[in-house]
């Protein structure tokens, strides 16, 4: 079963090397420094430059559409043989709401509320960015159910980084 991981950026080469990972993306601000791990190949390293906010806010990049549409192009390439790591500054917000919108598109029949509900357990720090899901709810055609699922599993346990945790699908 293919996996996907989530980790702060801070834990990065360490998530990569403890689970074999063979594609990484990385969703932070876009001035950020990331040095991809050595063993992901350039191509196989998707970076989405956005800031974690869910309104228009002068001198930030809010998430918006081409952000999704390059994720779901990047994750629909990948060949899941090996786990993909996906990351941003803290592991809780722009990460967590990439691998839920990237288990709901690879698990198109399953509940958006058990999808959502095996992100809590994973991950009791979770707080997936709003704004990403809702864009990914429209483009998947999940009729506003991903918002509401992940309205419903609410706002994760306060921390200034989340652990690495695996999401399947």
């Amino acid at each position: 079963m293919p996996t996907l991981h989530v980790s702060p950026l801070s834990r990065l080469h360490e998530t990569v090397a403890s689970t074999g990972a063979s594609h990484v993306v990385t969703l932070i601000n876009v001035n950020t420094v990331v040095h991809r791990p050595p063993s992901i190949a350039p191509d196989k390293h998707l970076f989405i430059g956005m800031s974690d906010i869910v309104e228009e806010t002068d001198g930030h990049i809010a998430p918006g559409q081409e952000h999704v549409t390059r994720l779901l192009v990047f994750t629909r390439a990948w060949d899941r043989q090996r786990p993909l790591v996906i990351h941003c500054w803290a592991g809780v917000s722009r990460s967590t709401a990439a691998a839920y919108i990237t288990a709901c598109l690879f698990a198109p029949a399953r509940d958006e509320f058990d999808i959502a509900d095996a992100l809590r357990v994973a991950s009791p720090t979770a707080t997936p960015n709003a704004r990403l899901v809702a864009i990914a709810d429209r483009m998947l055609g999940r009729g506003g159910r991903m918002v509401s699922a992940i309205a419903a599993i609410g706002r994760g346990q306060d921390a200034f980084e989340g652990a690495p945790f695996q999401l399947g699908f």
